[in-house]
């Protein structure tokens, strides 16, 4: 029997079932901005200032081709980005 059978092997229906897309996102994007800060890092660079200079700009020269990095950030939008940046600051 799964969860979603009750004792009698009849479906049960009674609960409503989650899924967030979201959170897989921005798991994800956290990713790509880890990898980015450690090629950043790699390469010598502040990778703070690279990154907020990107953020501000979208000037994709910022971030270093070094390990695929640049082409990692611009998969996400510059406003996901900042998104997941703040919910992660808040904790939320």
């Amino acid at each position: 029997m799964n969860e979603r059978q009750n004792r009698s092997g009849a479906a049960d229906f009674t609960n409503t079932q989650t899924f967030s897309i979201a959170d897989d996102r921005d798991a994800e994007v956290r990713r790509i901005i880890n990898a980015v800060y450690a090629a950043l890092v790699e390469k010598g660079y502040n990778p703070i200032n690279q990154m907020v200079g990107y953020l501000l700009s979208e000037d994709p020269t910022y971030i270093t081709n070094y390990k695929n990095a640049r082409s990692l950030i611009r998969k996400v939008e510059r406003d996901e980005l900042l998104s997941c940046i703040i919910k992660y600051y808040l904790g939320i």
